[in-house]
């Protein structure tokens, strides 16, 4: 997963964590300091957030919570490597010939 809470800021104007805390403020959600500070994090999606406060950020940046979490792809699985077939077993000796 891919957190973009402060791509979704930036399109509105929002460039500091600070402003941030006052958003949600205004619409009842209090975030912490150290809460927003997880949350302002660009490299790392939080381990968990609360539904409640998902619906209440997303509203505020009038998004919805796809354009906060995004699925990276899957990793693609490594194809099997098959070997080469072996000669027949006839044709061995006629290399060494």
């Amino acid at each position: 997963m891919r957190w973009q809470l402060r791509l979704r800021e930036a399109e509105r104007g929002v460039f500091k964590a600070v402003e941030m805390r006052r958003l949600p403020a205004a619409a009842g959600l209090t975030i912490s300091a150290g809460k927003m500070s997880v949350l302002w994090s660009t490299g790392v999606a939080p381990v968990s957030i609360r539904l409640d406060d998902l619906e209440i950020i997303c509203r505020v940046l009038g998004c919805d919570a796809a354009g906060l979490l995004v699925l990276d792809p899957a990793p693609e699985e490594p194809t099997p490597r098959t070997p080469p077939p072996l000669p027949a077993a006839e044709t061995i000796g006629e290399a060494w010939a």
